[in-house]
């Protein structure tokens, strides 16, 4: 018998395990009380307990609950939960979850009764529900224990939200919306008791009760402080003084019927330090004095606390009327100065509060938690919401959701905000409900992980293939690292910013038919911002933002930000017609509108980019998916040749002839010219004005050498699929800017070609290979295309234009040996191998460096021959009508003065001075200073000259889109050539006047050292 016994005990300590059960031995013995006799053989009584979150913990709750009922009750109890499955799920659920309910229920078993739902208020309370328990048990009280009777009817309610909570029958907003309607129940029923405590002060006053925080925002945990703003006003007859008097003293009564610790207990803490003055201020004011705080002293996070605020207790009509005069000041603050770095700056102040060693567990306030989520979309409501009255929600939720219809946050985003927030305020939910104490930190002890993970996604039969608190420790950094990822999105966003600064007629500009404004009061804007023609501009403004799109509603949020930074640049209207342009042409791409809203550095720098000239812009709407690259962190950042060079030539072997493989070359050419372009309009090239300039320079080459690379591969690869193995080796021999790896916006590609026959082909047939695929490769890099073109120029070849186009190394050393000429030597100074052959191009430089470093420097002749060219180049090649003073290539102190003298410099003292023998302008007269060939103050005179006339080379490209090499004549283009090289509005002329006080004492260096023969 006892045998039998044991096996039975035996099997049902298995059952038990393997419904999840920690304890079997104990839970045996507490299913062989006599509460509980007879249960053990129920098995869905046992599947429901194992469905808990802790089965054992949920068992004792049981065991203590039935023990401590009558027979009769527990007799009734025991028949329910055996027939009742909607009761068996909430008792058994609120048993396993919470230890602190169930000793509620120890304590007052009949208030299982609670969980009981026959009608549809039970499954779905409001504040009037809760309300008329708590008045109806408080009333059935003596006057001495309706306080302690206002705790359990007060626990009693949230015993029947909890089960409905963990039994899934509502939701986590209805649970937290129900947390809130019991707390504003709780104010009121407790402000009604201190009235009839004193009669005399509630005669006096009227009350209302201001809810604030989560309370507020309907969207409360089960513990937490409730966060209140009481506001009062004298009745008829009484005075102001005496009245706040007695509204203090039912405010403070108020306050601790819900906090005292005695008797059963504190409800929750309330708390009224977000009231003017926190703690300093006084417990209660009058509406002005509200008003007169806010207007007055109040701080950038007071408004972003009054957001929430919602009567919930006392005087309704007082409650409304501090709502109504609130709600202004609220959706005005975000206009305050430095409001969008005050909000940011208080939640790194939280961050940097957190202790260290709570960090990684702090569901709330840590990096990733619940306050990421909710400063996040706070500010996104307070910026936007002064003009979109359809985010004013004080709830985070219902907020996120305005904030997405509205496109103000991408779908995605939000869909994923709102998993983590939910997610997040479960896990808090669950981690509270335990002990019933306000806590945000994940718990240590395996024993709590293991009821929380169970209690957020419950096992049946407390089966799974997978450990529960492995599962939710991966979900909730998942959730974490989405909202950090997110918060740093959304929260800093530059774009706010601008946004928050300007005023709300402004954002009004923007809307369809430039709503708030009448066309011609929007026009008058337009023109106040400095538009030329405000009614062009309008058109644009109406043809991006109108309609219900989401893309309109996007551009409508974008606009106002954009429209100041096009205001700011030196041409307003081409950068709105830019911008125009491009979002016609990418509008419907989901990217690009996605890129602009969440990224919002991109959409500034789009604009800088779009109002800074034309070059920039006429690349992008060539191929309009290029702004990806303003995207991208490193996205400005100059690729480098290596890179360049292995994307043209993989374009090159996937195209199919050489027309698609140069065509491949060129897009590749254009975009990299944009990045480059883009980076230099964004200062991201240098902080340091001549080593952005370099910067630039070197960029540009390595983006020409590439795709010379390239287009030569494509044009061998075409003649061979013709013919066969090429009979000769080229190489491409950079000259001038392209060879001093100092190219500009607009600089043609200056080079020699060089070939060698292959052993074995006849010199015939390997010139003529050769002519054929230069030939092709110029003019496919030349050809009419959207892409822009590369003019491939040779004239620097010996016999110019006269002699033939390739030669071979040979034929250079022959005729360098026997016909050069003093300019050739000095044009050979900018030869460097660039593409092709890398021997061949090495070979090349070794023969000619002898011609330009002789060895006994230059004779008196070729000097004279070179200062005579020099001269000749000033006198006859200066535009007719250009002024010498400001032409940055010829002029006075320009381009060449500095390279001819730097080249003088070279070519006498190269063989001498090794550091001379470099190809950039720069390092060959730095090395002229540190070997003392200049003075080192003409050294920077001569420095500062070129790279200010070649800074003005640039700024003019990119400002008129095309070359020029004086400053332009129409006032808007040199107000952008003067905002480029960092002059403000108004300050061309300095510019102007800057530039040719630096290139005269250039000009009185190069008289010296030039035309002078100093030695």
């Amino acid at each position: 018998m006892e045998e039998r016994a044991g096996s039975r005990i035996s099997r049902l300590e298995t059952r038990l395990v393997r419904r999840g059960f920690s304890d079997p031995d104990q839970a045996v013995r507490l299913l062989d009380e006599p509460a509980l006799h007879g249960l053990a053989a129920d098995p869905v009584l046992l599947d429901a307990l194992g469905a808990a979150a802790d089965p054992d913990q949920a068992l004792f709750g049981l065991a203590r609950l039935l023990e401590a009922l009558d027979p009769h009750e527990r007799h009734t109890l025991r028949d329910t939960l055996t027939t009742s499955k909607p009761l068996r799920d909430r008792l058994l659920g609120v048993l396993g979850a919470s230890g602190a309910l169930a000793d509620h229920l120890a304590r007052h078993p009949r208030d299982w009764h609670a969980l009981v739902a026959f009608e549809l208020r039970d499954i779905h309370p409001g504040r009037g529900e809760f309300l008329g328990e708590l008045a109806r048990r408080v009333r059935s009280e003596p006057d001495a224990d309706r306080a302690d009777a206002l705790r359990v009817a007060y626990r009693r309610c949230l015993l029947a939200i909890a089960a409905r909570d963990l039994s899934g029958t509502t939701d986590l907003p209805q649970a937290a919306a129900e947390l809130a309607d019991l707390a504003g129940a709780t104010l009121q029923t407790a402000l009604d008791l201190a009235a009839a405590e004193d009669p005399e002060a509630a005669a006096a006053c009227r009350l209302a009760v201001i809810g604030m925080g989560k309370c507020g925002g309907r969207e409360l945990n089960y513990v937490s402080d409730v966060d209140v703003v009481f506001v009062a006003e004298a009745r008829e007859g009484a005075e102001e003084h005496q009245a706040l008097q007695a509204a203090t003293r039912l405010a403070a009564r108020t306050m601790r019927l819900c906090s005292d610790t005695t008797g059963e207990g504190t409800i929750w803490p309330v708390d009224a330090n977000l009231r003017p003055e926190g703690r300093n201020g006084p417990l209660v004011r009058t509406l002005a004095s509200h008003l007169a705080y806010y207007r007055r002293w109040a701080k950038t996070w007071e408004f972003q606390a009054l957001l929430k605020a919602r009567p919930i207790a006392g005087d309704a009509e007082l409650g409304r009327a501090y709502a109504e005069a609130i709600a202004p000041l609220v959706w005005q603050a975000a206009a305050r100065e430095n409001f969008v770095a005050d909000v940011q700056q208080m939640r790194r102040r939280v961050v940097d509060a957190i202790p260290a060693g709570e960090v990684d567990r702090q569901l709330k306030l840590g990096p990733g938690g619940l306050r990421d989520v909710e400063f996040a979309v706070q500010l996104l409501q307070l910026v936007h919401g002064r003009t979109d009255e359809s985010l004013r929600s004080g709830n985070t939720l219902e907020a996120l959701a305005a904030l997405s219809a509205g496109g103000y946050v991408g779908r995605a985003d939000a869909a994923s905000l709102d998993a983590a927030y939910r997610f997040l305020r479960a896990l808090e939910h669950r981690i509270q409900l335990q002990r019933l104490r306000r806590t945000h930190l994940m718990p240590t002890d395996p024993a709590d992980l293991r009821r929380l993970a169970r209690s957020m996604a419950a096992p049946a039969n407390g089966d799974t293939k997978d450990d529960p608190v492995a599962a939710l420790q991966r979900e909730w950094k998942r959730h974490a690292v989405e909202v950090r990822r997110l918060h740093e999105r959304l929260f800093y966003r530059p774009l706010l910013d601008a946004v928050a600064e300007l005023p709300v007629a402004e954002l009004r500009v923007t809307g369809a038919g430039a709503a708030g404004l009448s066309a011609g009061a929007a026009k008058q804007r337009l023109a106040a911002l400095g538009f030329a023609d405000p009614a062009a501009a309008l058109r644009h403004i109406s043809a991006l933002a109108s309609g219900v799109s989401r893309k309109a509603a996007i551009q409508r949020t974008l606009l106002p930000v954009l429209l100041g930074r096009f205001a700011d640049s030196a041409d307003p209207d081409a950068g709105l017609l830019n911008f125009r342009q491009v979002s016609d042409a990418l509008g419907r791409t989901p990217w690009y509108l996605r890129l602009l809203r969440d990224e919002g550095a991109a959409a500034e720098q789009l604009a800088r980019v779009l109002s800074a000239g034309r070059l920039a812009p006429d690349l992008l709407l060539r191929a309009p998916e290029a702004v990806a690259v303003l995207g991208d962190p490193n996205g400005l950042a100059p690729r480098g040749r290596a890179a360049l060079e292995a994307e043209v030539l993989a374009a090159v072997g996937r195209a199919g002839s050489p027309a698609a493989g140069i065509a491949a070359v060129r897009a590749v050419r254009r975009r990299e010219l944009f990045r480059t372009a883009a980076a230099d309009v964004l200062g991201r090239l240098g902080d340091d004005p001549a080593e952005a300039l370099d910067a630039a320079g070197e960029a540009l080459t390595a983006i020409t050498a590439a795709a010379l690379q390239g287009a030569l591969r494509a044009a061998v690869n075409g003649w061979e699929a013709r013919n066969g193995e090429l009979p000769t080796r080229l190489a491409v021999i950079g000259m001038g800017r392209f060879g001093g790896h100092e190219l500009g916006y607009g600089s043609d590609a200056d080079v020699l070609f060089v070939h060698e026959p292959r052993l074995g082909a006849l010199d015939e047939d390997a010139a003529k290979a050769a002519r054929e695929v230069i030939h092709e490769l110029r003019t496919q890099l030349a050809a009419p295309s959207v892409e822009p073109p590369l003019e491939v120029d040779a004239d620097l070849r010996p016999e110019g234009r006269n002699g033939p186009l390739v030669r071979t190394l040979a034929s250079y050393a022959a005729y360098y040996a026997r016909w050069s000429h003093a300019w050739e030597s000095q044009a050979l100074l900018r030869a460097a191998p660039m593409a092709g052959d890398a021997e061949l191009g090495e070979r090349f430089r070794r023969l000619v460096d002898p011609l330009r470093y002789p060895g006994q420097g230059v004779p008196e002749r070729d000097l004279l021959e070179i200062r005579r060219i020099k001269a000749r180049i000033e006198a006859e090649r200066l535009p007719r009508g250009a002024d010498p003073t400001t032409h940055t290539k010829i002029g006075r102190g320009g381009l060449a003065d500095v390279e001819w003298t730097v080249q003088l410099l070279q070519l006498r003292h190269g063989h001498e001075v090794p550091e001379l023998r470099t190809t950039r302008t720069r390092a060959a007269l730095a090395a002229a200073a540190r070997a003392g060939l200049v003075d080192r103050e003409d050294a920077e005179v001569l420095d500062a000259a070129w790279v200010l006339a070649s800074r003005v080379r640039a700024a003019v490209i990119l400002v008129r889109g095309r070359a020029g090499d004086s400053f332009p004549g129409d006032a808007r283009e040199l107000a952008g050539v003067a905002r480029y090289l960092g002059y403000g509005v108004g300050h061309s002329g300095e510019l102007v006047d800057e530039y040719r006080r630096t290139t005269r004492r250039a000009r009185a260096v190069v008289e010296r050292l030039f035309y002078g023969g100093e030695e």
